[in-house]
């Protein structure tokens, strides 16, 4: 039986797989008219699996091309004269491995070729690919370099240029195409500050899974096992995931594989939910891959909780270095506005724990002297959630703790009262066996936090007050979203910060729906000495 793969190449007859058909065939197409294709994306989003099944169809149909796959991991801090002797065995390893499947042999001068070959330095690459086109008559080389940001910095330069320089030959035909996968972009990598040798590249863009291509996934899994998914639970799957490839599978794998679900029933969202607090509590590599990249600059915290914060957003400019950065990573995305957006609400909840500190020091602030129960005395005796009540204690909270807000660590003052409320109500769903998810990814703002208790839906929006206009507006926002989960209820928590905010709390019906709404002051002044 298949599985859901989250460890290296997806195999089709190990695995359920997307057959990113229309993907496959527009490669192809670039590899017939002898393109050389560049795809620069995020680790674990498929693309070494999708070259190589993208080569693979090709040589099945037809056999005149043939493919060298080559991959530079390794070779990021070798010498020039130890990479091309990798480069070259690599190559020849790969030429002797095609003709062996085919169950040919090279002819005696190909053979001699790669016996006597011997690469020094991109010249020499060259002239192999020239001697090695004409012995190859009719069939033409499909260059694929996996990892290609492994390569030395110091031979970036030559090695793309003599790529540029057979591409734009009259004469030197080999190889026919070029593919290059890796992580950081052709621009990102480092050629003495020159323009980039490479500017006839041919960017392929490898988007994450559709809703579609979620539900044909599973669909194969069924097909096999006879187990479905609800279709509520394959659109939260591809909701929070935004179709990340890694993420799709690993919560997939959860569910089928970790939960002990039997197989006679059906995965609904109560598995689903379950599931998805495994993902989140889980240090699986595609998380921790994340927070390693929002960590690797002290700046990238400022410019996520902006994002995070601004209705206006914070324009998406590609020239920027730090937006780029995180875009390179998979981290933000271009927003359909021209603003920046974390790719997913799974990324956007690791986002927050990060830069969150664990302990804020004011817990112990939570509850007055008299409520003994903590948490506990907002759950009914029938296991309602009461969190107006919650959110009124929050609010005291603030007032309880006054200026001692300024001294939650290594927090930015604008954003720290949607840290301590997202503290304190991770704290809150913990104890009551509850979860909680981020709804959406988002750059407008403002943060939609969904808790799940007992079947019930709880939804909480979060905003930075900025003005009256906007405050009201958000109400009208919040309520059509409401509409949407078709729940009766919401709970809308601004955090205002001007020197002498006006606290505010009104329970309204919105367009049908009720919504509890707070202005809560947290910037409090430090008292003098």
């Amino acid at each position: 039986m298949r599985t859901f793969g989250t460890r290296g190449t997806v195999r089709p007859d190990q695995h359920y797989v997307v057959a990113r058909t229309a993907e496959v065939k527009d490669f192809i197409n670039r590899i017939k008219e002898g393109r050389y294709i560049v795809l620069f994306a995020p680790r674990q989003t498929g693309k070494t699996t999708f070259f190589r099944w993208a080569l693979a169809t090709l040589t099945a149909e037809d056999p005149t091309y043939f493919p060298i796959q080559l991959d530079f991991q390794i070779q990021r801090n070798t010498s020039a004269a130890t990479f091309y002797a990798r480069l070259y065995q690599m190559m020849r390893w790969q030429i002797q491995f095609v003709f062996q499947e085919r169950g040919e042999v090279p002819s005696p001068a190909l053979a001699q070729l790669l016996e006597s070959t011997q690469l020094t330095d991109a010249f020499s690459m060259v002239t192999f690919f020239e001697r090695l086109g004409n012995l190859l008559g009719a069939q033409r080389i499909v260059l694929l370099i996996d990892e290609f940001d492994g390569i030395p910095q110091t031979l970036v330069s030559d090695f793309l240029y003599a790529l540029r320089h057979i591409y734009l030959s009259d004469m030197l035909l080999c190889p026919h195409s070029v593919g290059i996968v890796g992580v950081k972009s052709i621009t990102q990598l480092d050629y003495d500050r020159s323009i980039s040798p490479f500017n006839i590249q041919d960017e392929l863009h490898l988007p994450n899974f559709t809703l579609e291509q979620v539900s044909e996934l599973f669909g194969q899994y069924t097909e096999e096992v006879g187990q479905p998914f609800t279709p509520e639970v394959v659109k939260a799957i591809h909701k929070q995931t935004a179709g990340q490839p890694f993420l799709v599978n690993r919560t997939a794998q959860i569910l089928t594989e970790e939960l002990n679900i039997p197989k006679i029933e059906t995965i609904r969202m109560a598995h689903f939910a379950k599931a998805y607090e495994q993902l989140l509590g889980e240090d699986n590599t595609n998380l921790t891959h994340l927070v390693t990249n929002i960590r690797r600059d002290c700046r990238f915290e400022t410019l996520l909780m902006d994002i995070l914060s601004y209705e206006e957003g914070v324009r998406f400019n590609p020239r920027d270095p730090l937006i780029s950065e995180l875009a390179t990573y998979g981290v933000i995305v271009r927003g359909p506005d021209g603003t920046c957006e974390i790719i997913n609400p799974i990324y956007l909840h690791c986002i927050i724990e990060a830069f969150t500190p664990t302990v804020n020091g004011l817990e112990r602030n939570y509850f007055t002297e008299d409520n003994s129960n903590g948490f506990r005395n907002y759950l009914t005796p029938t296991g309602q959630l009461e969190m107006a009540s919650l959110l009124d204690n929050f609010r005291d909270f603030i007032t309880r703790v006054g200026f001692k807000i300024l001294q939650v660590p290594e927090t930015p003052q604008e954003y720290v009262g949607r840290h301590l409320l997202l503290t304190y109500l991770d704290s809150f769903v913990k104890a009551v066996g509850g979860v909680m998810s981020f709804e959406v990814a988002t750059g407008a703002g403002k943060m939609d936090l969904l808790i799940l208790h007992n079947q019930r839906k709880y939804i909480v929006e979060t905003k930075i007050w900025r003005g009256n206009i906007r405050y009201e507006a958000g109400k009208k926002q919040l309520a059509a979203y409401l509409k949407t989960k078709e729940v009766g209820e919401g709970y809308y928590v601004v955090f205002g910060h001007r020197r002498h905010p006006e606290p505010r709390v009104q329970t309204e019906v919105v367009d049908g729906v009720e919504i509890r709404s707070y202005v809560i002051p947290v910037m409090q002044e430090t008292p003098s000495a």
